[in-house]
């Protein structure tokens, strides 16, 4: 299966920036503080920041429809929400910018 990458990185970027990418799927904002000047950081900032705004749409909506969404949407999309965390930081380990299924198209973090 092949893998589609958008940016040309510089790999001494990628390697520098590791640590930064893998915490933006824990805490999005901290690459947006301490590694502005990454492209690799700032890549995987916007998809964790993304993948942070699916959580909150499935917990909220999950929360406002009874029953169905308490033991249905919550825990499916919670699940699916860790999946794509964990795939996250395997790719931000490996050094790779892959966009993350179904929602790693988009960018909301604009980056050099």
């Amino acid at each position: 299966m092949a893998e589609t990458t958008y940016l040309e990185l510089d790999p001494t970027d990628v390697e520098q920036n590791k640590v930064m990418a893998i915490l933006a799927y824990i805490l999005f904002f901290v690459p947006l503080l301490a590694a502005k000047e990454s492209k690799f950081a700032m890549y995987h900032a916007n998809q964790g920041f993304i993948l942070f705004l699916a959580a909150l749409c499935v917990n909220v909506v999950g929360t406002v429809i009874p029953f169905i969404g308490w033991l249905l949407l919550i825990p499916v999309g919670n699940l699916a929400v860790l999946v794509l965390a964990i795939l996250g930081i395997m790719h931000a380990a490996g050094g790779k910018p892959a966009p993350l299924p179904l929602i790693g198209k988009f960018n909301l973090i604009k980056f050099k």
